[in-house]
């Protein structure tokens, strides 16, 4: 008889939640508008009813790889090799728009069309021809433009491969000096809650910049900034959704101050956290305009067009993410809404800007409860945003979470 571990009550608070991920997988594998949505969820809600039952039987942190592969690799597979052999259902339209930005950047030197191309395109795939995001994301479409089309070649596949990469880095400087289950909740987060799970499975192209983001507020945790610098500056370089990162991770490597040392080489102090705040900034910023660089040399006003203008709403189509978050509706349903929601954008991003200036976070836990908050501002506020982005925010406050000091944990979690 299998013996269940006498501290069930984690146990079973993790089973109820796996329960209820594979509720939401069987609900949006038969309610979905969204075809490759129903097929994930049709394998997705075995994987978590399989987890809620394991974590009772082999433990809460050897569960969450086999979710993670249970429900986000073995649907990406199945829909990639599905989609190899001819089903046009079988990705969203980001994998698509990534793809044909590793082909253009193939054949002509960047992955952009032009607002004249775009214009020329027939009206229903006007939308596809926008590509939304940095130079550097149309790296992950480079082997369907070299290879062909093969299960191996869809970009999702990569974008895993470079999400299970950063996440295992991640959980591996993490790991030192506190107790594993510390750790627990951020692998759940990013592994197995279908807000992540769904979107790598199906689209994936938020992962890779999310761990990368996830990445530097570790190398941050261990005192490495060139490192997260070089991390945060990858991330930049695929969407700027990592500048917030970038920013954040910036005045906490102004604000660092070294206990342990004397009081009066002050000087030297300053000469000290100015040069790594130097090479984390060349890391942070310099890696994302290098990746621009050949592309605005091409044609910049198509740089422009795909990613300024159409994500601020002035493209030739309308960005299709729309939902009913409150930035949207005031938008939508409210005389001058959109000036209104961008004028509680500003607000809300001044508010922040000021808190971190005069108080810069001084722990890197600190720095990712700093930015789960500017996140969760911009895609409240922002007009034109989808559900999907929240992804961010929760895996950024489940880093919190690990990260925090031991006399915020419960009694007693430290000595255990």
């Amino acid at each position: 008889m299998v013996r269940i571990a006498t501290d069930l009550r984690p146990r079973l608070l993790d089973a109820a939640g796996y329960a209820l991920c594979a509720v939401f997988a069987g609900v949006t594998a038969l309610t979905s508008t969204l075809l490759p949505h129903r097929a994930w969820g049709a394998i997705a809600w075995i994987g978590y009813a399989a987890a809620a039952l394991a974590v009772l039987v082999i433990g809460r942190l050897r569960v969450v790889p086999l979710a993670f592969a249970a429900t986000a690799l073995l649907p990406l597979a199945v829909e990639a090799a599905q989609r190899a052999a001819g089903r046009t259902d079988r990705a969203q339209e980001e994998v698509l728009v990534v793809e044909q930005m590793g082909a253009r950047l193939v054949d002509a030197g960047t992955p952009y069309l032009s607002h004249t191309a775009i214009a020329g395109l027939p009206a229903d795939e006007r939308l596809l021809g926008y590509a939304p995001y940095q130079p550097g994301m149309a790296l992950f479409g480079l082997p369907r433009a070299a290879f062909g089309a093969a299960w191996w070649t869809d970009a999702r596949v990569w974008f895993a491969v470079v999400t299970v990469f950063c996440l295992v880095y991640c959980m591996s400087l993490l790991r030192p000096g506190s107790p594993p289950q510390r750790s627990l909740r951020l692998a759940q987060a990013v592994a197995v809650l279908p807000l992540c799970t769904l979107t790598l499975a199906t689209g994936g192209d938020d992962l890779p910049v999310l761990t990368l983001c996830l990445l530097a507020l570790a190398f941050a945790a261990r005192d490495r900034f060139v490192a997260a610098g070089v991390a945060a500056g990858l991330a930049g370089a695929l969407k700027l959704f990592a500048l917030p990162v970038a920013l954040v991770l910036l005045a906490l490597v102004l604000a660092a101050r070294d206990p342990d040392s004397p009081p009066a080489p002050r000087l030297l102090d300053r000469f000290t956290i100015s040069r790594t705040a130097g090479w984390f900034a060349a890391g942070a910023f310099g890696i994302p305009l290098l990746a621009l660089v050949p592309a605005l040399l091409v044609d910049a006003d198509s740089y422009i067009e795909n990613a300024l203008r159409f994500p601020a709403g002035h493209g030739l189509v309308t960005s299709p993410a729309q939902s009913p978050l409150p930035g949207h509706l005031i938008a939508t349903s409210v005389a001058g809404g959109r000036a209104i929601a961008l004028a509680l954008l500003l607000l809300a991003g001044v508010a922040i800007a000021v808190r971190l200036l005069r108080r810069p976070p001084t722990t890197a836990g600190t720095a990712a409860a700093y930015v789960a908050a500017g996140l969760t501002a911009a895609i409240m506020l922002t007009p034109s945003t989808r559900f999907g982005y929240l992804l961010y925010p929760v895996a950024f406050l489940a880093l919190w979470w690990s990260l925090r000091p031991p006399e915020l944990a419960r009694p007693g979690e430290a000595g255990r």
